[in-house]
This record gives structure tokens, C-alpha cells and sequence, in this order.
């Protein structure tokens, strides 16, 4: 039986880590497609920075040589992401075990959550097995620090927790002490943003993520269906 992982990897040559560090955001999900040889091409989505801010962004890192701005959802900023060396190039003077890097590729697993932090990345996917987890852990082990979050046995029930981000958990935490939530607010938006050190528009999206999370897990999930 498969297993489903999420996972905190510190390595800060990874792709986007010297972008994110410089965004007033709470950082960047990614997607990626592997079906263009050693270079893959990556959907970027980029929450609560202004456009001229990610672009300028981009154009800084030497990783990313054309980025495109396809959709607009709310705050959030969808971009592909074309870039300019193969992951191997990139992080060629940093990895010691190159070979590693593309047996990762090959993988029996499915990563299908990206989540791009000033120290690196946290993934979250499916792996055919332990033996192909346990080649993910060993290589981040050895080239960087390689956190466990979650470990799981595919279509066994979710672990105690709320499956939140840690951004989203601190915003709704902050929020609900400085008395956001009560009737009438004791604090404004801008509090609970100044608070956690962002912009308002960056506080709005990750306190309505984390509320719909909360909401289409625990809520939504016991609605009768609706009527034909």
C-alpha cells in the first residue's frame, strides 16, 4: 500500500526560495510539469504581492528566464514559469549527489503540492511505497534538513490536525485573540495585519483560505446534498 507524505525541505538553492525571500507575501505554491526534459516548466501562484513586485522579482532570481501572467484570482497571481537552466544547472555547485537529483525524477511518486518558504520548500504527495519515500527522505537528508510534518498510509484516515498551513493557523490564532471575530470586532484588518508583519490584502486572503478550509472540512462535509 502507497503512502501520502508531506514534508519541510531546508535548502535554499531551490527554485523561488531567492524570489519568495523577497516578496511582501506569504509566500508561493507551485505546480510543476516534468515532461520537458531536465527543464521543467512551473504554474506559480502568488498571493498578496502586487504585480510589479513578483515581476521584478522574477526578473532577479537567475533561475527563471520568461514568466507569463496567465489568470488573476483575487489576490492571487497565477504565472508560468519557463526557466532559464534545467534544476540540475541550477543547483548543480550545491548538490553533491547529481545522480540523486535525477533518480528523484523518476520516482514511483506524484508530488502534488509545492509550497515555497524563505528556507526552501514544503511538499506534500503520494508515494508508490516506503522504499520510494524513503529515497526522498535520504537524498534531502543528506543535502540539506529534511523535516517530517505527516506520514500516512494511502486511504487510511487524515492524522489528528486541521490541515491548515502554518501562516494560515498563526493568522486565525492572532485574529480570534486580538478579538477580530467578536460581535462587535475588536480589531480591523489592518490590526491583524500590522500584527502579523503584512500587508492587509495578504492577511484578508490567508484568514479566507483558512476559514474555507475549516469550512468545506468540517461543515460542508455534513450538508445533505441539495435538491434536484
Amino acid at each position: 500500500m502507497g503512502l501520502v507524505a508531506e514534508f519541510e525541505i531546508t535548502c535554499e538553492v531551490l527554485p523561488f526560495v531567492s524570489v519568495v525571500d523577497g516578496l511582501s507575501c506569504e509566500g508561493i505554491e507551485l505546480e510543476m510539469q516534468l515532461n520537458h526534459g531536465s527543464t521543467p516548466i512551473f504554474f506559480a501562484y502568488v498571493t498578496g504581492a502586487p504585480v510589479t513586485e513578483v515581476e521584478a522579482a522574477f526578473d532577479r532570481a537567475s533561475f527563471v528566464g520568461q514568466s507569463t501572467l496567465v489568470g488573476r484570482a483575487g489576490d492571487t497571481l497565477r504565472y508560468q514559469v519557463v526557466p532559464s537552466v534545467g534544476m540540475e544547472a541550477h543547483m548543480g555547485d550545491e548538490i553533491d549527489d547529481l545522480d540523486g537529483l535525477r533518480d528523484l525524477a523518476q520516482a514511483e511518486a506524484i508530488i502534488d503540492h509545492i509550497e515555497v518558504t524563505p528556507t526552501g520548500w514544503v511538499q506534500s504527495g503520494w508515494f508508490a511505497d516506503r522504499a520510494a519515500f524513503d529515497a526522498f527522505r535520504r537524498f534531502w537528508q543528506d543535502e540539506g534538513r529534511f523535516a517530517l510534518r505527516r506520514l500516512t498510509r494511502d486511504g487510511d484516515p487524515e492524522p489528528p490536525g486541521d490541515g491548515l498551513t502554518d501562516p494560515q493557523r498563526e493568522a486565525l490564532r492572532t485574529a480570534y485573540e486580538m478579538g477580530y471575530f467578536d460581535v462587535p470586532r475588536g480589531a480591523s484588518l489592518d490590526d491583524i495585519a500590522a500584527e502579523l508583519g503584512i500587508g492587509a490584502s495578504a492577511a484578508s486572503e490567508r484568514l479566507r483560505r483558512a476559514q474555507t478550509h475549516l469550512v468545506e472540512t468540517t461543515v460542508a462535509s455534513t450538508w445533505p446534498p441539495l435538491p434536484d
